[in-house]
């Protein structure tokens, strides 16, 4: 069963409370297996590009069915593959921390990442967010 919109919310308001909590400003965006957008949601202040950066995120890691830190090592160890592969994908694939697959089981729904803080506390709130779902 793919992600409902209602999970999308809470995910959404998770995080950004988690960013409140640790005073940053982010950008949330939730992608479905495909990576195509289903959310995106900036908070006051936080960083207009911070809204692109999350989707890429979200997105390369639906795809890539990896998490952003993965992503990054993916990047460095096998460059040329890597921006190969980016080339193949409607937005650009942004690699690091701050991005997290959705699962349900052994399927993947899709991703969440989140820009605008420190890496750290990106991927801080993208766990948050899936915390909010889980279950």
């Amino acid at each position: 069963m793919p992600l409902s919109a209602e999970e999308c919310r809470r995910l959404v308001e998770a995080a950004q409370a988690r960013a409140a909590q640790i005073r940053v400003r982010v950008t949330v965006a939730v992608v479905d297996e495909g990576g195509l957008l289903l959310a995106l949601a900036r908070m006051d202040g936080a960083p207009p590009l911070s809204a692109q950066i999350a989707e890429g995120k979200a997105c390369g890691a639906a795809l890539w069915h990896r998490d952003g830190g993965s992503l990054a090592q993916v990047a460095q160890e096998r460059p040329a593959f890597f921006e190969a592969v980016a080339r193949m994908v409607r937005v650009p694939v942004m690699p690091g921390l701050g991005s997290v697959l959705i699962r349900r089981k052994d399927a993947v729904l899709g991703a969440v990442g989140v820009s605008g803080a420190k890496p750290e506390q990106d991927l801080d709130c993208a766990e948050a967010g899936l915390r909010a779902i889980a279950g």
